[in-house]
């Protein structure tokens, strides 16, 4: 099957559902063709072809019975970058430098699609994806943050737990989940509890990011796409673990509430998303019981088909709408 230049491509993975496809479906009531890239099936299902010459150069996609030329692609939607899955065939001994190699050249790929619109650009993304990064420019740009640790130190951790009077949760800067909710592979932001400190001597072998525990009023996760703000809330009351991370709550426990954040917050958040050029942005807040909002982090490629599904939030159409905008900066 072949495609005039109104290609969308959209780059997730063969596990992805829900948010994938209200987009597609969102793209092709606009009349723009939707290209689903499942990276986890490159290489063994999706061919891909690059030629360079210092007259010119091609890049062609083919998966399945569709292929099309990089120059028909006027939009990418950033959604999820895949590990392959390779054949069980392959020995064991080459299993890692064929999947090195085979990210490296999907990575190289991208380039061929700079002249696309992004949603988004994928160095913007790894910038913003530097956690510490994130609570630099949130304070700066005005917004509350907790206090926080990274470290390997133990006796800092130790000296930190006191600060913060025994009030104090653990977390991972970057994800082992991705998904509407977490896995049984998942470091759950959790509490700390002082004979946990006896363990503090693993942290030599890896870091980790220690924050002051907030008491919690409402969770948040406030969706921002190109301008537009679409936020979910959790009653933190509605559940024991009200200090920890609301995926650990039961699911019939964790009910989503629309919510409208204070003006004040949307030009403070206009301003953080201006900051690292993007269209896109999940936040997460923490409303104290004295209506003090803040600031955990924000996932630039973020979760929010749960917002869309139980509040009838019309994200995914944002979402498109975005990736077919005139004259934006790519």
């Amino acid at each position: 099957m072949q495609y005039e230049r109104d290609i969308v491509l959209l780059i997730t993975h063969s596990g992805d559902y829900f948010t994938i496809d209200r987009v597609a479906e969102s793209l092709l009531r606009r009349g723009a063709q939707p290209f689903r890239l499942d990276t986890d099936n490159f290489p063994m299902k999706v061919k891909l072809q690059a030629y360079f010459s210092n007259s010119e150069s091609h890049h062609r996609v083919e998966y399945g019975d569709r292929s099309f030329d990089t120059h028909q692609v006027q939009a990418v939607w950033m959604r999820r970058i895949w590990e392959p899955h390779l054949s069980k065939e392959l020995a064991p001994q080459f299993r890692a430098a064929c999947i090195r190699e085979s990210l490296a050249v999907l990575d190289g790929f991208w380039d061929s699609l700079r002249k696309s619109r992004w949603v988004d650009n994928l160095q913007k993304i790894g910038v913003a994806e530097n956690k510490l990064h994130q609570l630099r420019v949130a304070a700066e740009v005005g917004l509350v943050i907790p206090q926080t640790l990274i470290t390997n130190d133990p006796k800092e951790v130790r000296d930190f737990f006191h600060q913060v009077k025994g009030k104090m949760v653990a977390k991972l800067l970057r994800p082992l989940s991705y998904g509407m909710t977490g896995s049984s592979f998942f470091m759950y932001t959790s509490a700390v509890k002082e004979e946990d400190l006896i363990d503090a001597e693993t942290l030599q072998y890896c870091p980790m990011v220690f924050q002051e525990q907030i008491s919690k009023q409402q969770e948040l996760r406030a969706v921002y796409v190109n301008g537009n703000m679409f936020v979910g809330a959790l009653d933190a009351s509605d559940y024991a673990a009200s200090t920890q991370d609301w995926r650990r709550a039961e699911k019939d426990t964790c009910t989503w509430q629309t919510y409208q954040l204070p003006d004040e917050i949307i030009r403070r958040l206009d301003e953080f998303m201006r900051r690292f050029g993007l269209t896109f942005g999940a936040f997460d807040f923490i409303v104290t019981p004295a209506r003090e909002y803040v600031f955990l982090e924000v996932n630039p490629t973020g979760e929010w088909g749960m917002l869309e599904r139980d509040l009838n939030y019309p994200i995914s159409e944002a979402i498109a709408d975005a990736l077919l905008a005139k004259n934006t900066e790519l």
